[in-house]
């Protein structure tokens, strides 16, 4: 499994990308993958395959109408392991004893 963070930023859209960012975020919500979305973007956990094809169809999504993106990306694969999205959350509020925002 692995875990898949991006964002997606058109360029030469101005100053608020939200409908971009809803569009991105549509498709992700419709793939089934378990995700979380954060202020400054998403993450989705799933097999690598997918996310990579997911990730080509987030970019599709918002370049229907924009000429430019630019996309940041972060993937961490680990043989043997799912439920990270949770997992990596709690094993830190463990060791700092008490629960995180």
């Amino acid at each position: 499994m692995a875990l898949l963070e991006f964002s997606i930023t058109p360029l030469g859209a101005g100053e608020s990308v939200s409908k971009y960012v809803a569009r991105a975020v549509d498709v992700v919500d419709q793939s089934g993958l378990d995700y979380r979305l954060h202020a400054m973007g998403t993450v989705v956990e799933g097999e690598l395959s997918a996310l990579l094809a997911l990730l080509q169809q987030t970019i599709d999504a918002v370049m229907a109408d924009c000429d430019r993106v630019s996309v940041s990306a972060k993937i961490d694969v680990r043989k043997g392991h799912s439920g990270a999205l949770d997992a990596k959350v709690t094993s830190v509020e463990q060791r700092l004893g008490r629960k995180l925002k």
